[in-house]
Parts: structure tokens; sequence; C-alpha cells
């Protein structure tokens, strides 16, 4: 088992040839340079690499939020959680990428299955404390107002602390996907493709590590720059308070 593993898992490496660079600018293809007229060519062939990337992106993302604000709910009213979630969650970030997807191989096969667990493993302590933190942030008179107005725990939770908590929840997603990104570059060792794939299809020749590299870069500027213009959009009162 562990032998197959190995295999699997270098199997990506072993199909990293140099890909047919047929286009524009023959001499600097051949040079490995940076060439406007390749990119322009042969730009098509990163859209489904980057389309897979954003699926695994937002898969994990999503699915690390909803482990993490359950954690983080259930974690505010039993304190004593707290310790032992962010201790478990601590030692799966810290996991070399690699690693895990090898210990993964064996039991979820190569795929965008094995790619996700790994990324979402790694997004739930980033967005646990943020979550855990905003809701210890809020202040101590915006409950007792909300208790004076006769709110249940149930109705203080969802009317006042996580709606005050919310820029600190909104920025450990920021944090979270911006991560993740660069972290799915690795998700071809998985078989789970995205733009890892291709920077290293052919990691020496400039023009394809530019175009690949620089479409994760914008990638994760995109992300930030949506979930921020969100987090404005649904805290007016930061803007006002500001103000």
């Amino acid at each position: 088992m562990v032998a197959s593993a190995v295999a699997a898992l270098t199997a990506p490496l072993a199909q990293v040839q140099l890909r047919d660079r047929s286009g524009g600018d023959a001499g600097c293809v051949a040079d490995d340079g940076l060439c406007p007229g390749w990119i322009a060519d042969n730009f098509d062939r990163y859209v489904d690499p980057l389309v897979q990337h954003v699926y695994l992106v937002l898969a994990s993302v999503a699915i690390g939020f909803a482990i993490s604000f359950a954690l983080a709910l259930v974690a505010h009213r039993h304190r004593w959680m707290i310790a032992p979630i962010v201790q478990v969650t601590g030692i799966l970030y810290t996991l070399p990428s690699i690693a895990v997807f090898f210990l993964l191989l064996p039991l979820t096969g190569r795929g965008s299955l094995t790619a996700i667990v790994a990324l979402v493993a790694y997004s739930l302590l980033i967005i646990f404390r943020n979550i855990t933190t905003g809701l210890d942030n809020v202040p101590e008179e915006a409950r007792d107002a909300g208790r004076g107005m006769g709110l249940t725990d149930r109705q203080l939770l969802w009317r006042v602390e996580l709606p005050l908590a919310l820029p600190e929840i909104m920025a450990g997603l920021r944090i979270a996907t911006t991560t993740t990104v660069g972290l799915a570059t690795l998700a071809f060792f998985a078989g789970a493709g995205g733009l890892g794939g291709q920077i290293f299809a052919d990691i020496n020749f400039k023009s394809n590590v530019v175009v690949a590299g620089g479409l994760a870069v914008l990638l994760a500027a995109v992300l930030d720059a949506a979930i921020l213009l969100a987090q404005r959009a649904i805290t007016p009162w930061t803007r006002a308070r500001a103000a």
C-alpha cells in the first residue's frame, strides 16, 4: 500500500514534461524567455486549470468555514473546548502539505477529494481562532444591553454578538482564502489539477510560470477584494463609526 501511495504521489512529477510550445516568438520560446506572442496564442490552455483552482479554493474554504463556525459556536458556550480544538487544528495546520497528500492518498485516492480534505484541514485553525476572538471581543456593555431588552442567549448570539464579531470573522475568512489559493497550487500532487499543474508542467519556461503564477496571484487578490467588499456591505456601522 505504501509503495502504491508513493507511486501515486510521484506520478505528477514523472509527467512533468515540456509542453508543445507552438506559437509566436519562436526565438524567444527557444530561449525560455518571456514571450508575449506565445502567451497570447496559448492563454486558453490556462482556463480549465484556473476554473479547477477556483473550485478547489471555494469548496475548501466553504467547508472549512462551516466546520469552524459550528465548532466556534459550541466552544463559545463551552469554554473548555477552545484549547483542545486549537491544539488539534494547530497540529493539522503545521503538517507539511505534501505529507498530508501522501497520507490521504491510500484513503481517498487521487483527485479533488484528497486536495479538498487537506485544504479544509489547513483552513480550520485560522477561521476558528478569528471567530472565537471576534466573539470574545464583543463589548460586555453590548451584551448587557441585549439582556436588558429581554433577549435570550440564542437571540443575544445571533442579534448582538455575531454581528459585532463580523469584522474579525471576515478577516479570518480573507486570510484563510488567500492562504488556500497558495496551498492549492500543490493540489496537482494529489491529482487534483489546478494552476500548480501548469506551473510545474514547464517550470523552466518563463512565459508559462508567469502566466500560471500570475493567475494564482490575481485569483488571491480578486477573492480577497470580494470578501472585503462583502464585509463592508454587511457591516455598514463600521464605516459610519470610522467617519
